[in-house]
């Protein structure tokens, strides 16, 4: 793999795609995972271990919640992640081990500091609909790279797109890089939750920053 996608999502929008056991989501953005861009070199057989992140799991609760499950101590979402992505992207010593793995996405989680970004740009949920490009824009000026942002295409009915995932792109040295994809790369899973899915925002629907589950 050449690069690692730290995914947030907006947990209000993952509850509208799936609201069944959905509970008061949090109202910042939280962490979805940390991908490399291809499943390659991936260790199968090494079964994540909560014991292993116990003196991060007060962080992992807050940063990095099963939005869905609201429960905490349930820690089948961070398996998932481990067995999906991080025994994928152990091959980087860096991310070696479940300690370093979890620790890692939690360091450039704060070190990118996504919501303290928004804020400054006056982005906020809000029942009014912003510019795509707006979005974009700020956080091109404030990065100086430009992330991925996903959303929930409109419903019927619906003039709007919903945000619901933004994701930023690092090398293997843990620099961030522009994430549009080079010719013939593999774009990285799209997020399928119940029926909806999310895909790349389109940039000239007006796009919606929920403030509340529908």
């Amino acid at each position: 793999w050449k690069k690692l996608y730290l995914a947030h999502h907006w947990p209000v929008t993952v509850c509208k795609m799936n609201a069944n056991d959905c509970h008061d989501p949090p109202m910042y953005w939280t962490i979805h995972g940390l991908w490399p861009d291809r499943a390659e070199d991936c260790n199968r057989t090494w079964h994540f271990n909560v014991t292993e992140i116990k003196d991060l799991i007060m962080d992992m609760r807050h940063y990095w919640p099963d939005v869905l499950h609201s429960s905490l101590n349930r820690t089948q979402f961070w398996k998932h992640e481990w067995d999906k992505h991080g025994t994928c992207a152990a091959t980087l010593e860096v991310l070696n081990s479940q300690k370093k793995y979890f620790g890692k996405a939690l360091e450039l989680y704060q070190h990118v500091d996504l919501n303290g970004c928004l804020l400054k740009a006056g982005i906020k949920p809000s029942s009014s609909y912003y510019k795509m490009t707006d979005i974009k824009e700020a956080l091109t000026r404030f990065y100086g790279v430009t992330p991925k942002i996903q959303c929930l295409p409109p419903e019927e009915g619906e003039q709007a797109q919903t945000i619901g995932q933004i994701e930023f792109c690092f090398t293997k040295e843990l620099q961030l890089v522009n994430c549009m994809a080079l010719e013939g790369e593999s774009s990285p899973m799209h997020l399928k939750l119940g029926t909806s899915e999310l895909s790349v925002c389109n940039d000239t629907l007006p796009t919606y920053y929920p403030s509340e589950v529908q």
